[in-house]
């Protein structure tokens, strides 16, 4: 992927950096792993808003993806590389020796035509699939697994990568993409090298509209907000609101919303660098 600088000939495009789409192959969806999506505008079943700012924004159809990898020892060739709105990484459409059609994470350097298989006697190759026992130590993985059969639930964002540091027992040591050190079974699987669209991060909008286009509506600071509305609001002129707190009264800025007793605290080796 590269980035695509706009000449100022508006001023929606003078700062607008965006992707060229050049690693895109169609623009037609696999119509069987289609399927259509309602928006809800952040509102629940009684149609009251629990989620603010959500609402609008452009049709869009679901890409059913298969996080689980679990067709195993067949084959599959790379028909295409699509974009997918609902993610902010690519995806491939895969076509499988028995006929099978599937969309996985496109991860970065996988090209129309390539062969990608699942199973422990897979090549540690990009895009392969195999189980943690049988990947080589050091190895850049993603779309991992934290239950055996569950899918992968981790490294699946345009350019994020975790890494495979060792392994203990059944246990295998896993430096995850927010510099978090973790315990993980072997027998999860997990994907051959990092996720595609690696430069998401540096796409700049340039305008308001493009995330009207995305379905988010314009967020409010609290401090602006009346003290109905948040902790932080009222006061006279431009008064700076108190302490950094939610809308439910949480302190930011460092205090830790984490549960002291969950469950998962005996599978982090070593926390992520504040």
């Amino acid at each position: 992927m590269s980035l695509k600088k706009f000449k100022p000939t508006t001023p929606g495009q003078r700062h607008k950096i965006n992707s060229d789409y050049k690693e895109i192959t169609t623009r037609v969806p696999e119509k069987s792993l289609v399927v259509g999506i309602s928006k809800n505008g952040g509102r629940n079943n009684d149609g009251r808003m629990t989620m603010r700012y959500i609402g609008g924004g452009h049709k869009q159809k679901y890409r059913i993806i298969d996080f689980k990898r679990d067709k195993e020892e067949v084959p599959a060739t790379v028909n295409s590389i699509e974009y997918d709105p609902n993610r902010t990484a690519r995806i491939a459409l895969l076509f499988y020796a028995d006929g099978e059609k599937r969309y996985i994470v496109a991860p970065d350097g996988l090209k129309v035509g390539d062969t990608v298989v699942s199973g422990k006697t897979a090549a540690p190759n990009v895009g392969n699939t195999l189980f943690l026992s049988d990947i080589p130590l050091g190895t850049v993985i993603h779309n991992i697994e934290l239950k055996p059969g569950k899918g992968g639930a981790v490294a699946r964002g345009a350019g994020t990568y975790a890494q495979l540091n060792a392994r203990d027992g059944k246990y295998a040591i896993v430096k995850m993409p927010s510099g978090e050190i973790r315990l993980i079974l072997t027998t999860c699987r997990a994907t051959i090298g990092s996720v595609s669209n690696s430069e998401h991060n540096l796409v700049v909008s340039g305008k308001a509209g493009r995330s009207r286009w995305l379905g988010r509506r314009p967020r409010v600071r609290g401090v602006v907000m009346n003290p109905v509305d948040h902790p932080m609001g009222g006061g006279e002129g431009r008064s700076s609101g108190g302490h950094p707190r939610s809308r439910n009264s949480i302190p930011a800025k460092g205090f830790r919303t984490r549960d002291k007793q969950k469950y998962s605290d005996k599978f982090i080796v070593s926390r992520r660098k504040k």
